[in-house]
């Protein structure tokens, strides 16, 4: 997070010193928006009984941690893995502790409230199906789990799957990420299926700096 404030300033060096430190303490604000948004969701999870993961950047921040807590990126949402049986019962747990629940463009999520943003709520993923038609794997059950923080986080070789098989910019990001800090190295290819061990032999022979 330090090198991506330190970016943040410096993309916005015209502003006063005044304006940057407003900008610096909206930044801030957001970052521990999500926290709260993340502890609040799995906290009520947790409290029913209903199996979930952190995945996502939330998912990547937590294992990024338990190596390098200045290597962590901030994300601006939380995104859980659910599994489609339990989601009416998760929504009226989320729904009890506050979130709005709503269905945008085919991806479930709750909403801090009705003029939140989307891309500031909790985006819910489905256990053992595929995110998009065409991925070439179905997503891992919630039973891949490490607990990280008293949180349910996805497994790493797990959570690397759903980077893989996503690949956006963002997911090569984290993926580097973790490569430059020696979770992830040559011996990993093996464990994944043709397509998806290709993508990640890429990164590993073609590393960029990442920060």
């Amino acid at each position: 997070m330090t090198s991506q404030l330190g970016s943040f300033i410096s993309g916005n060096a015209m502003a006063t010193a005044p304006q940057q430190y407003e900008l610096l303490e909206l930044m801030v604000k957001a970052v521990e928006d999500v926290k709260r948004r993340l502890r609040k969701s799995t906290d009520a999870l947790e409290a029913a009984g209903i199996p979930y993961a952190v995945i996502g950047g939330n998912a990547v921040a937590a294992w990024v941690e338990t190596v390098e807590p200045s290597a962590v990126r901030t994300t601006v949402d939380v995104d859980l893995l659910l599994r489609r049986e339990d989601f009416e019962r998760a929504k009226l747990t989320l729904e009890a502790a506050g979130f709005i629940y709503d269905n945008i463009l085919g991806v479930d999520l709750f909403l801090d409230d009705r003029n939140a943003n989307p891309r500031q709520a909790v985006h819910i993923l489905w256990a053992a199906e595929k995110v998009k038609l065409n991925d070439p794997e179905t997503a891992p059950d919630v039973e891949s789990v490490e607990i990280l923080k008293n949180r349910r986080v996805l497994s790493l070789e797990s959570l690397l799957k759903m980077k893989l098989i996503a690949y956006r910019t963002k997911d090569r990001m984290h993926m580097l990420d973790m490569i430059e800090l020696g979770m992830i190295d040559q011996s990993w290819p093996a464990r994944f299926q043709p397509e998806l061990a290709s993508r990640l032999q890429y990164l590993l022979d073609n590393p960029e700096p990442s920060h």
